[in-house]
């Protein structure tokens, strides 16, 4: 039985599938279903879990090589929130794009985890290294 880290079977067995350069999408609640990939919805209420949430669990056992962002998070949310989430990600490279081409990367990740977070424009792409 796991102690300690992520306990979640179903993000278990997604991380452990992601190789070197593979792509994990950590989305809000209102991201759209992506058919193509597998989802682990683990929404419970607005704002639990987080899209912060689930990847401050992730950082000790998964290397990020580069994030990318949709620009309109930039625009929509405070400098606070914005700091929030660089420093979440500790100086990984973080590429803005417009939402759209952000959606266009999302069928060729392993998976998609889907958060209850309501920030606008949380979602983030993750690249392992």
């Amino acid at each position: 039985m796991l102690k300690s880290g992520i306990l979640n079977p179903g993000i278990n067995g997604l991380l452990s599938r992601v190789r070197h350069t593979n792509t994990l999408v950590i989305a809000d609640r209102g991201f759209p279903f992506w058919p193509e990939i597998e989802t682990i919805d683990i929404s419970l209420v607005d704002g639990i879990p987080t899209v912060l949430d689930v990847l401050r669990a992730m950082r000790p056992n998964f290397v990020i090589g580069h994030a990318w962002m949709a620009e309109e998070f930039r625009r929509e949310n405070d400098v606070a929130t914005r700091e929030e989430f660089e420093g979440a990600l500790g100086g990984v490279p973080i590429v803005f794009e417009p939402h759209v081409e952000f959606k266009r990367r999302v069928p060729r990740a392993v998976g998609l985890i889907r958060t209850g977070d309501t920030i606008q424009y949380a979602n983030m792409i993750i690249e392992s290294a």
